[in-house]
């Protein structure tokens, strides 16, 4: 048993949102109690017991679009004509990078991001892998830096037709053997999806390979849609149909199913999206920084779609999407009042029941029978802090580096900011040197 007490609890339960002096009892890997902290410490006696100090005691972040294998591009120089559209972001980069990897390297740019992860508070992640040359056994390198780590995961590889027949069939095995090992498991620390990278790179004879391999695999996909206008053009080009029009006409939209982005789409494609009930992710930051504009998030929350909210590799700390989010949308439109309740929404409430749909049991919520994902955040309010201010404290105060103790399926990954029997030093020289033979090979 372990108790968490002395805290604020942010349970992120509507029946019981906010305890001012509260604690949480944690059996195992789940939460078996949650109250006032004399009477748990009472009552459970003999159990481990971490005094919050009166710090932040909140559910973990789930991260809903994550790409792990970007991780090496972080300092990477390459020279040449700068890219001046989202398509030469991918062939000048992205295409470059991920053909290199070797699978020492999948597992260290892994390892990476999740050690800030779980500095930043980050208990689950989904997942989104390319490799290209290194593809077989991919997924599982990186469900062992997510075990060693003990980070809840849903893992799948980005099939594409870009490098060939070869590769795209080894993308599709990747995916169906991962899917099945996970199946075998039956972990809720460790799922699958079906991943694609985008229509604009899936031929219509890949594309029904991937619908039956999915079938065959009893899992959903993960794909990248609409975030650049060449995915459109392409889309209507080749087939007469828009991003959504196209991935809806084919069932790859359902409630199995995660399609990112959504940036270039109309309110028809809107209401398809409505109708399968497909999990959207907005990624702000990503979206800004490859310039290829601002999701209708705001139209999609209002039509009942359920948007969440993800990285896309470019950070770890999910506060950082968050306060995008909430400026992203008031600049666009020019107007202060908006994207005020939405942000949070999508990232506490929404990302919980995109996560909850591929596993077992519920996370993201402080309460009885959950998952124990919790993490005790050292943040000094300068005012009041309670059910009504939280969103705007952590808005406007919170960031990642305020995360003290981070708790995953009830085991203690770091406590005082200290990873727990991780060799972080020895990662990451490992990693640094990996990156550079990397580098000297693009």
């Amino acid at each position: 048993m372990l108790v968490i007490g002395n805290g604020k609890i942010v349970t992120r339960d509507t029946e019981n949102p906010f305890i001012e002096n509260g604690a949480v009892a944690i059996d195992g890997k789940i939460i078996k109690e949650v109250g006032d902290t004399a009477a748990l410490k009472a009552k459970y006696p003999d159990a481990e017991y971490i005094d919050a100090g009166g710090r932040l005691v909140m559910p973990g972040f789930i991260n809903a679009h994550m790409h792990y294998y970007s991780t090496f591009a972080r300092g990477l120089s390459l020279g040449g004509k700068p890219a001046t559209t989202f398509g030469e972001i991918l062939t000048g980069l992205w295409w470059r990078l991920d053909k290199q990897l070797t699978l020492e390297d999948v597992f260290y740019s892994a390892v990476g991001p999740m050690i800030d992860q779980v500095r930043s508070g980050v208990t689950s992640v989904i997942d989104h892998h390319a490799s290209p040359f290194a593809i077989e056994g991919s997924l599982f390198k990186i469900a062992e830096a997510a075990k060693l780590f003990g980070i809840r995961s849903n893992l799948c590889y980005e099939t594409s037709d870009r490098d060939g027949e070869k590769i795209k069939n080894a993308g599709i095995k990747e995916n169906v053997d991962f899917a099945k090992y996970c199946k075998g498991q039956n972990d809720d620390m460790i799922k699958a999806l079906f991943g694609m990278h985008a229509q604009m790179t899936i031929s219509e004879k890949t594309l029904n390979e991937c619908i039956e391999a999915a079938a065959s695999a009893g899992v959903g996909f993960h794909v990248h849609a609409a975030e650049g206008i060449e995915d459109v053009i392409d889309g209507v080009s080749k087939y007469g149909m828009r991003v959504i029009e196209r991935l809806n006409h084919y069932k790859v939209l359902s409630e199995k199913s995660i399609a990112v982005h959504c940036i270039h789409i109309t309110e028809e494609e809107m209401d398809m999206l409505k109708e399968s009930n497909v999990a959207v992710i907005h990624n702000p930051q990503s979206n800004m920084g490859n310039a290829v504009g601002v999701s209708p998030v705001l139209e999609m929350i209002k039509k009942g779609i359920l948007v969440g909210m993800g990285t896309d590799g470019y950070t770890a700390d999910m506060t950082d999407s968050l306060k995008t989010a909430a400026i992203i949308h008031k600049h666009a439109k020019g107007i202060p009042s908006v994207a005020w309740a939405e942000p949070p929404a999508m990232l506490f409430d929404n990302n919980k029941k995109i996560m909850e749909r591929f596993i077992g049991g519920k996370t993201g919520t402080i309460k009885k029978d959950c998952y124990a994902d919790i993490i005790i955040v050292d943040y000094k309010a300068p005012t009041p802090v309670n059910e009504n201010t939280i969103n705007s404290h952590i808005l406007f105060g919170v960031s990642g580096r305020h995360v003290d103790t981070t708790i995953i399926n009830g085991k203690i990954i770091m406590k005082e900011r200290e990873l727990v029997n991780i060799d972080e030093e020895a990662l990451m020289a490992k990693s640094r040197e990996l990156a550079q033979k990397l580098w000297n090979r693009i």
